[in-house]
């Protein structure tokens, strides 16, 4: 299988799994423990093989943005109206950061490493 391929089955894993955990928080019993770790080395696995250099800025950006918005809790805010949506929202967010943040930190040294060969 090309590395292209595995970088892409890779993204698409960890969306799914991250979207899964987010609904599925309440059932997951010993497997929540596990569900991180799978989500780190997937987001690592993303970060070697999807990311190439014209979209390094607008993934660091959009990695940005979406670990800010996996930070908030505010989300759970919706529980008060639409119990436990809002908690659903939190915790598939939450999952979609922990994936996107390896992959972000192996693009950001990638670029430094890039920029301090330059100088």
């Amino acid at each position: 299988m090309e590395l292209e391929k595995i970088g892409e089955l890779a993204f698409i894993l960890g969306v799914v799994i991250a979207l899964i955990a987010g609904v599925a928080f309440n059932y997951l019993g010993s497997l929540a423990g596990w569900v991180p770790l799978v989500l780190v080395i997937l987001g690592i696995i993303v970060g070697l093989l999807n990311i190439k250099d014209k979209e390094t800025t607008p993934f660091l950006i959009a990695s940005i943005a979406l670990l800010a918005t996996g930070a908030v809790d505010s989300f759970r805010i919706i529980d008060e109206v639409l119990n436990p949506l809002g908690t659903i929202l939190y915790y598939i967010f939450a999952n979609i950061a922990v994936f996107v943040a390896p992959a972000a930190l192996i693009v950001a040294i990638v670029a430094i490493k890039k920029l301090a060969m330059k100088s």
